[in-house]
């Protein structure tokens, strides 16, 4: 903790000056009320201890302003003349503890480690109210196929380590998930966790929820405030999207990852977090690096250890699986039963999923919603998600004539209905000798060529 004594005692200022760093704390002495005031204008303090009878500016109006610059500020109040009226008024302003002159030090040891204890547990429940506003889900990695029991397995591996890790993945294959378990099977499991959308923060404020800032630091910053890099001390902390961060922040985050130390905006003083770094992105850094975008400093720093999060379409095994865990998110009617029809479990495999499993997601969210009894039937499936598979594949294939746009839609109905041509030709909207005619060219261009 970095402590600011205030006492217009000379003996007093010495002895601080020279136990307190003895006991872990470091100590800013000030002589009288003004001085300390001066002190809180300029640097953030953890907890202030105070003698309330100085000349100029008694303690209470040290305390007082305090609120007003440091509001996460814990105060100890000291007096040599203690009295009821003086102990009321110090807890009117939410003072942590009163001390009566002469004070042992053991006594100021004990008070000062309580202290710490509260901060400790603040900081604890602020990384709590985080995690819940950001909480999607059950956090459990659903899977038995090859590629999750890979991911799984390293999972297993660098868990207990300190390594920093980076998790490559397309949008919503579930990055966030993997960086949880992560975090739940190391050593700082019940410690803070705090996920960070690189992304989704505005440039010009990137640095303030990261590394916090004073009051009057910029525009509206009305109050000090802590950054997340100070929450989740002790724990993990997650950047999701870390291709998404602007150069200048890049420079300050490894200067951070390499250091330990962050610094408030408008602040001087330093803070040294301790912080285990997990990465995440669905970007190519390397070839960000090259671009000249991302650090390639800052790249090797993050790429200690790095796990590949399968798409969707890689592991088709883990669908009903996965689509069964979600739909008794939503469903609590049929945990015995059968969820899904055949069909509708055909046509959830049979689907690519561009989106992964956020869409999957979505899908099965809308599907339960819509159905009105289990098990889930094909006509609850939305009917857009598999043009929207029609529209992926259109999109990739390239410049196409019209004749191959016809056969691609052809193609799709025909998968889609295991081959059935009555049932692909009215889900077309075409007739049945119309379907039979434009299969029957297709084959004799194919022969042709």
């Amino acid at each position: 903790m970095h402590i600011l004594f205030a006492d217009d005692e000379k003996n007093l200022q010495e002895l601080m000056r020279t136990e307190l760093p003895r006991m872990g704390y470091t100590v800013t002495v000030c002589p009288d009320g003004l001085t300390a005031v001066a002190a809180l204008e300029k640097e953030s303090f953890d907890c202030l201890l105070v003698d309330l009878d100085m000349p100029g500016m008694n303690g209470i109006e040290v305390i007082r302003s305090a609120r007003e610059l440091r509001p996460e500020i814990e105060a100890v109040v000291m007096t040599g003349k203690p009295s009821q009226e003086t102990a009321i008024e110090a807890l009117r302003h939410q003072t942590f503890d009163y001390l009566t002159k002469p004070c042992r030090l053991a006594k100021i040891a004990e008070l000062l480690g309580r202290v710490n204890e509260r901060r400790q547990n603040k900081r604890q429940l602020a990384a709590l109210q985080h995690r819940l506003r950001r909480a999607e889900g059950d956090p459990q990695l659903v899977g038995t196929g090859k590629a999750m029991d890979a991911v799984k397995r390293l999972i297993g591996k660098v868990g207990p380590t300190e390594s920093t890790v980076l998790i490559r993945g397309e949008t919503g294959c579930g990055k966030e998930l993997v960086a949880r378990a992560v975090h739940q099977s190391s050593l700082r499991a019940d410690q803070p966790l705090v996920a960070i959308n690189c992304g989704a923060l505005p440039e010009n404020l990137i640095e303030s929820e990261l590394f916090g800032h004073c009051r009057g630091a910029f525009t509206g910053a009305d109050a000090s405030r802590t950054g997340l890099f100070e929450v989740a001390d002790g724990g993990t902390i997650f950047l999701d999207e870390i291709g998404e961060l602007p150069l200048a922040m890049q420079a300050k985050l490894l200067r951070v990852l390499e250091t330990g130390d962050i610094r408030r905006l408008g602040d001087n003083q330093t803070v040294n977090v301790n912080v285990r770094i997990v990465c995440a992105t669905h970007r190519d850094l390397e070839k960000m690096v090259e671009e000249g975008t991302f650090r390639e400093d800052l790249m090797f720093r993050i790429n200690t250890f790095e796990i590949i999060v399968p798409s969707l379409r890689e592991r088709t095994e883990d669908i009903p699986l996965l689509a069964q865990h979600l739909a008794r998110r939503h469903r609590t009617d049929g945990r015995d039963g059968k969820l899904f029809t055949d069909e509708a479990m055909e046509k959830l495999q049979s689907y690519q999923w561009p989106g992964n499993v956020r869409e999957l997601a979505n899908v099965i969210e809308h599907a339960s919603i819509l159905c009105e009894s289990l098990p889930i039937a094909l006509e609850d499936l939305p009917q857009q998600f598999g043009k929207r598979q029609l529209r992926k594949e259109i999109r990739d294939a390239g410049p196409m004539t019209l004749r191959d746009l016809e056969m691609v839609a052809i193609e799709n109905a025909l998968r889609r209905n295991d081959g059935n041509k009555p049932a692909a030709a009215e889900e077309l909207g075409v007739s049945l000798k119309t379907l039979y005619n434009k299969l029957n060219a297709a084959e004799e261009k194919k022969q042709a060529s």
